[in-house]
């Protein structure tokens, strides 16, 4: 299985109704189809977030490095693979799926251990059916077919 670092964005409205700027990850399907990534792990990080719900400038660039320690730690091996991100609404959630729950604890320890304390929190659930990321994607479905039907008419 090759994992690309191919994505499609979107753009949909939080429960907030402020701007959520959705990226998820395209050509996964052997990933999906393997039924070795069951679980899914959510990781919120909360901001103050602007007029529009985004956070400002320094917020997210202070964002950047540690998503790139754990896509980097987490996809060395295909441990876990980042299938989504959300930002908008005073939080961004990174969206994994994994093999092994407690691996992906001790891995996000390491990768986040050169930083100082982040405003995150972390959720799991089994998710073999990778319910989580079909919603996703018909979200991306759905504008899509907006912006069709907006050039149409």
């Amino acid at each position: 299985m090759k994992l690309t670092n191919n994505w499609f964005t979107s753009v949909t409205e939080g429960e907030g109704g402020t701007m959520v700027i959705v990226c998820g990850r395209d050509e996964i399907d052997a990933f999906m189809a393997s039924g070795k990534f069951g679980e899914r792990v959510e990781i919120t990080w909360s901001y103050v977030r602007t007029a529009n719900g985004m956070p400002d400038e320094a917020e997210a660039k202070r964002m950047e490095e540690p998503q790139e320690a754990l896509q980097r730690a987490m996809e060395k091996d295909k441990l876990s693979i980042l299938t989504g991100v959300y930002t908008g609404d005073g939080a961004r959630t990174w969206i994994f799926y994994t093999r092994n729950i407690p691996a992906f604890g001790e891995r996000l320890n390491q990768a986040l251990a050169p930083f100082e304390q982040l405003p995150i929190t972390i959720y799991t659930e089994k998710d073999p059916d990778w319910n989580e990321y079909r919603e996703m994607c018909s979200l991306c479905e759905d504008a899509c077919r907006d912006v069709q039907s907006d050039d149409e008419g």
